[in-house]
């Protein structure tokens, strides 16, 4: 896989433009409704942007630590099938791609920390509200799914303008200690 500079940033701005587009399909398919086929077609056009994103992602990561970085692309893999559990999927594989964020300081270190503890807030509660906990199942109705998922939606969409706009720290190749 190339390394380059140029690679990095064209890596950078398509992962960014595809956490809004992702973030935009999925919004726009919960207002329509499950019975629409226009949310089964964003739904589709979400689970392509998970894999892309996984993808994108990946090769942003991958030099921090491969097998962290290989374990959140088969997150993303996961959340794209749109089970269930999807969303626990996305939480860890968000998990790992903001720890390597942080670690290789790839990112403003305060974006990256916000996405460390927006991801680690959803790895904890949303497998909590599967076992009835905090309002019992995940429901977008209920506004403590919303607070929940809050801090994971502003940590994405700066994310994706911070990528679009300055890509990545392509002069820290190597993983740092914290």
């Amino acid at each position: 896989m190339d390394t380059s500079a140029a690679s990095y940033l064209t890596y950078a701005r398509v992962a960014g433009f595809t956490f809004l587009f992702y973030i935009a399909a999925g919004l726009t398919s919960m207002a329509l409704g499950s019975e629409s086929p226009a949310a089964d077609l964003l739904l589709l056009l979400q689970s392509f942007s998970a894999l892309g994103l996984g993808v994108t992602l990946y090769a942003l990561t991958r030099e921090q630590e491969p097998v962290l970085a290989l374990l959140a692309l088969t997150c993303r893999v996961a959340e794209a099938i749109q089970s269930g559990e999807s969303a626990i999927y996305f939480a860890v594989g968000s998990l790992c791609f903001t720890w390597l964020f942080l670690r290789g300081r790839l990112i403003p270190t305060v974006l990256a920390q916000l996405g460390v503890l927006a991801s680690a807030l959803l790895v904890v509660i949303l497998p909590a509200q599967l076992a009835g906990l905090f309002g019992g199942a995940m429901s977008w109705a209920a506004s403590t799914t919303w607070l929940v998922w809050l801090p994971m939606l502003i940590f994405e969409v700066a994310l994706a303008l911070w990528l679009m706009i300055r890509g990545v720290n392509t002069r820290q190749t190597q993983p740092q200690a914290l």
